[in-house]
């Protein structure tokens, strides 16, 4: 089966396609100053963009792994996605607390979708 990496650089590609299976790269927050609220409507912005570049959308997340920085931030951030992700199907999903890379970062999400049907 082939890889097609998109985007590559020097540490990491923005996504890895398998077959029909889209592995993208943790997405983060641009303002590392801000609130929950802000960072996660960030982070879910720039979902939303990695998956437009593939020709996808919401409807094709089937996991998505989020890190918080203080995990009392979980209700915060659950009210943004529970905004934004208004589905019926909704991804599986995993929330866990850790030490993100960089002072200020409380949210990190990795996405893994299928690519849109090309039929």
């Amino acid at each position: 089966m082939t890889l097609t990496h998109i985007n590559p650089g020097p540490r990491m590609s923005e996504a890895v396609i398998v077959g029909d299976i889209v592995f993208f790269a943790g997405q983060v927050p641009d303002d590392l100053t801000a609130d929950i609220t802000t960072q996660t409507q960030q982070v879910l912005a720039k979902v939303d963009a990695a998956l437009a570049r593939i020709g996808g959308s919401r409807a094709d997340i089937a996991s998505v792994q989020i890190w918080l920085a203080d995990i009392t931030d979980f209700e915060g951030m659950n009210a943004v996605w529970d905004d934004w992700f208004r589905r019926v199907h909704p991804p599986a999903r995993a929330t866990g607390s850790v030490n993100l890379a960089r002072k200020g970062m409380r949210v990190e999400m990795i996405v893994i979708a299928r690519t849109p049907d090309r039929s």
